[in-house]
């Protein structure tokens, strides 16, 4: 078949990961590199083995001159919910970053704006593209861990300040009244709760409470920040889904060093940890302790597949609904509280400064263990108090 015309919005930053990926599909014969919208061009060097995309801001304007039959928005969270529903209006299906929206209604409004136009929109939650998440469901449908007792996620990587200087809406919760809604919990460990929910089967927009009182049970929320940000850079919550598990997912960005993320399933007789990084699933029971590694789906392949008719989209925009719940409880919590000085570790070195939170990777472990969430837990940083 003809490769797929594929334009890129926003090829800077993450945009980047996607110019490499779409190089490697271009190499396939799979997909091609029509056009790139971005208020800065990106450089010939970018492009080498992409042709030569046309160029430019206006995406309606390009995709009516390509004819792209799928658009990549990988852009600020504020923005992907205008440019999603332009792309579909053209007539393009959409690969959308995570995550979808800034705002349940954002999400909400995007996902009637797909379904009217009756194109595909698929969420870049790589994880999700995993074999290990229908291995790891057949496990437990299969009994191999006894009843679940709930699920836990712990995170804890390494950022410097040059991170949160890296765009003028990173690190914020709001950007000229603009919810956009930048941390830890809901950007660069937002394939950590997706991946939970994922696990649980409670993806769907009522699987888990909205802290409404839906009565299925509200998503608690604690944030804080060690550098001097608006969002969080270090938070947890824990929700309880349609199916009465209990999800807790504690994360960091003050490591001293990088730490790959894990779910574990708690059951009565075993536990299973994923480790999604890696597509590692480790199985612990009283037979003894098995592993597996798993293979990964890419997800724009996945897409064109479905696009061309030979497979069911992995992430479709639907199944992204109750993450997106969490996300509003993370956007309506109170303001993150600061961590102070004493508490943490700092350096300067060349003017970029690391932060430090000593021990964070056994405290985001502990919680994961005890599904508690960072104020039951004996921490130097935060007491109830703080958080009443």
């Amino acid at each position: 078949m003809d490769p797929v015309n594929v334009v890129l919005v926003g090829g800077h930053g993450h945009g980047r990961w996607h110019l490499d990926n779409l190089r490697r599909l271009t190499g396939t014969g799979l997909v091609r590199l029509a056009g790139i919208c971005d208020l800065t061009p990106v450089g010939a060097e970018a492009l080498a083995g992409l042709g030569g995309p046309e160029q430019g801001p206006d995406l309606a304007g390009l995709l009516d001159r390509t004819g792209a039959e799928i658009t990549i928005v990988a852009t600020p969270i504020h923005t992907h919910e205008d440019l999603t529903l332009a792309a579909v209006a053209a007539g393009s299906h959409v690969l959308l970053e995570k995550p979808p929206a800034a705002t349940y209604a954002a999400f909400d409004r995007t996902l009637a704006g797909v379904r009217e136009a009756g194109r595909a929109c698929q969420v870049g939650f790589q994880s999700l593209g995993s074999a290990a998440i229908p291995a790891i469901r057949t496990l437990v449908d299969d009994g191999a861990i006894g009843r679940v007792r709930g699920i836990g996620v712990a995170g804890a990587w390494f950022r410097d300040s040059s991170y949160f200087a890296r765009s003028p809406w990173a690190g914020r919760r709001r950007v000229d009244g603009t919810d956009v809604v930048d941390g830890a919990l809901t950007n660069p460990f937002a394939h950590a709760l997706a991946t939970a929910l994922a696990i649980d089967g409670s993806e769907g927009p009522d699987d888990v409470g909205d802290g409404a009182g839906d009565g299925v049970g509200d998503i608690e929320v604690e944030l804080f920040h060690a550098f001097p940000i608006e969002s969080d850079d270090t938070g947890c919550l824990r929700l309880t889904t349609a199916r009465g598990t209990v999800v807790s997912v504690a994360v960091s960005l003050c490591a001293p060093k990088r730490n790959e993320p894990y779910v574990v399933v708690h059951g009565e007789r075993g536990r299973i940890t994923f480790t999604y990084t890696l597509d590692r699933v480790v199985l612990e029971r009283d037979g003894g302790t098995e592993t597996f590694d798993h293979s990964r789906t890419d997800l724009l392949e996945n897409l064109v597949a479905h696009i061309r008719g030979t497979a069911d989209l992995l992430v479709p925009l639907h199944r992204t609904a109750a993450f997106m719940r969490a996300v509003e409880a993370v956007r309506v919590a109170a303001e993150p509280l600061p961590i102070p000085e004493e508490a943490q570790d700092v350096t300067v070195v060349d003017g970029v400064t690391r932060r430090i939170l000593p021990g964070i990777e056994d405290q985001v472990a502990a919680s994961a263990e005890r599904l508690a969430l960072f104020s039951e837990l004996d921490l130097p940083w935060v007491t109830r108090k703080e958080l009443a």
